[in-house]
């Protein structure tokens, strides 16, 4: 049998609260958890996981709705997948790995989280590293055309439900290669 992406890391389903979370756990050393972006899973760490299991145990999660994590209904609140809950979750799963302090690294969407979880739990964080996050509201406040053009689907997502869900569902290979192709544009760019 091949080599697989994360050779030496176990998976693991975690309940929280009726949602069923996907972590992977491996290494041993310090806590660290890695939170990814949108739109990627716990997959995009695949190239620095194994070589910080070699100092961390390192946990990965796909947060809820993404990956193999649980996808819940939406709501016109949207409460279920805000910040504040996936922050619970990242706390539930390390909690589930016997970790109740940690270090947390999180990217775009992942960075989100990991900030609300700070503000939230700031005794269970050793250390914090937020990857390629920009303050929201000054993003809104200084939006032209270019940045609504480059960041529609930020306008997008924040439609009422169900409207985005419904778009996404119609064809959602095709929504996640316009997203990765208009990142990679971007990140060319900058």
């Amino acid at each position: 049998m091949g080599l697989t992406m994360f050779d030496g890391f176990s998976r693991h389903d975690i309940d929280h609260q009726g949602v069923r979370l996907r972590a992977l756990h491996g290494g041993s050393g310090p806590p660290l958890l890695l939170l990814h972006g949108h739109p990627q899973t716990h997959a995009m760490w695949h190239a620095v996981a194994p070589r910080l299991a070699e100092r961390f145990s390192v946990v990965m999660m796909d947060l809820r709705g993404r990956g193999d994590s649980q996808r819940l209904p939406a709501s016109s609140d949207h409460a279920l997948y805000s910040k504040r809950a996936m922050a619970g979750d990242a706390i539930a799963v390390m909690r589930h790995f016997g970790f109740e302090r940690f270090a947390l690294c999180g990217h775009d969407r992942g960075a989100r989280v990991a900030h609300r979880l700070a503000l939230d739990h700031p005794d269970a964080l050793t250390r914090l590293m937020l990857l390629d996050i920009a303050p929201t509201l000054a993003m809104y406040e200084g939006t032209t055309e270019a940045f609504a053009r480059a960041y529609w689907h930020w306008f997008f997502l924040i439609q009422d439900a169900p409207l985005p869900e419904r778009a996404i569902e119609a064809d959602t290979s095709a929504w996640l290669r316009e997203i990765r192709m208009k990142q990679t544009r971007l990140w060319l760019k900058s």
